[in-house]
């Protein structure tokens, strides 16, 4: 399946779609019901909405304001994104932060939970999220939020980590609702993100390291020129001849994430259709090898 994913242009934006719809149902159905808070930017808006409603008097009857708070304050985190990682990406992000949005603010808070127990709601609720989150990464999206933000940071400075980001983020939030709140709120909150965090990573592999090997006929360099300029890869290519013709051919190396494959794919069939290539997933690849985040 997620083979498919990783080569199929078409499933793998229906699949950000499917995590988009499965990540908003997920919150809505499971956590905001016990007026749980999601962890990132998400829950910022979700407490901007219990203030604006409780000390402002403000409430949107037809959608939950918390969506659109969402969409609203991750515009400027798109041009970001659009600006520093370029239109491939900005595209993939921009389908799934507003699909994302937009399903927060139409699916439905049910009125009495689901699941009546908190911790029950925070593990399912989590699970789901987190394996629609996976998914979406997996389709090389993103739902917006701290995402942007802290793929922006990493590109700036080396020794940034998003995990790192993510989780200080957060204690600053829950911190925020225990003393807004009470303890039970801010405990129940950090287990369902704790929840998601763990299948996330069940779910995802990021920066998954592939060899491919090209074998072709043709002697142009515009093949290992779009490799060095377009996906800034070092490649490597000799010659060599084929057992049963004799025919000289030659044979590109290069490391790439997993997520490169579609698009070297996709040039190499319009400048050489007769050339074939391997694919070997998960190899370990040390040394000046730069990893790619998006």
């Amino acid at each position: 399946m997620y083979q498919k994913l990783t080569h199929n242009r078409f499933l793998r934006l229906a699949m950000v779609l499917v995590g988009s719809f499965l990540l908003a149902f997920s919150v809505n159905i499971f956590i905001s019901p016990h007026q749980l808070y999601s962890g990132g930017l998400y829950g910022v808006c979700q407490l901007a909405r219990t203030l604006l409603s409780t000390y402002a008097g403000l409430t949107v009857t037809a959608v939950d304001l918390a969506g659109i708070l969402y969409l609203l304050v991750n515009i400027p985190l798109l041009w970001l994104g659009y600006r520093t990682f370029g239109r491939a990406f900005s595209v993939k992000l921009i389908l799934g932060t507003v699909t994302n949005s937009l399903f927060l603010a139409l699916i439905p808070i049910p009125v009495s939970p689901m699941i009546a127990d908190e911790l029950t709601s925070c593990l399912v609720g989590g699970i789901l999220s987190g394996f629609a989150c996976g998914l979406v990464l997996t389709c090389g999206a993103s739902c917006g939020g701290l995402d942007i933000l802290g793929l922006y940071l990493s590109k700036k400075n080396k020794g940034f980590t998003v995990g790192k980001f993510s989780i200080g983020f957060n204690a600053v939030l829950y911190l925020a609702c225990m003393l807004l709140f009470d303890v039970s709120t801010a405990i129940y909150s950090a287990i369902y993100t704790v929840f998601s965090a763990l299948f996330i990573d069940r779910a995802h592999k990021q920066n998954i390291a592939v060899q491919v090997l090209i074998f072709t006929k043709l002697r142009d360099p515009e093949l290992p020129a779009f490799i060095m300029e377009k996906l800034e890869r070092g490649v490597t290519y000799w010659e060599a001849f084929g057992g049963y013709t004799g025919d000289a051919v030659r044979v590109l190396c290069v490391c790439l994430s997993k997520y490169e494959i579609e698009t070297l794919q996709t040039v190499m069939r319009e400048l050489d259709p007769n050339a074939f290539f391997i694919v070997q997933q998960g190899v370990q690849i040390g040394g000046n090898f730069e990893r790619h985040l998006t």
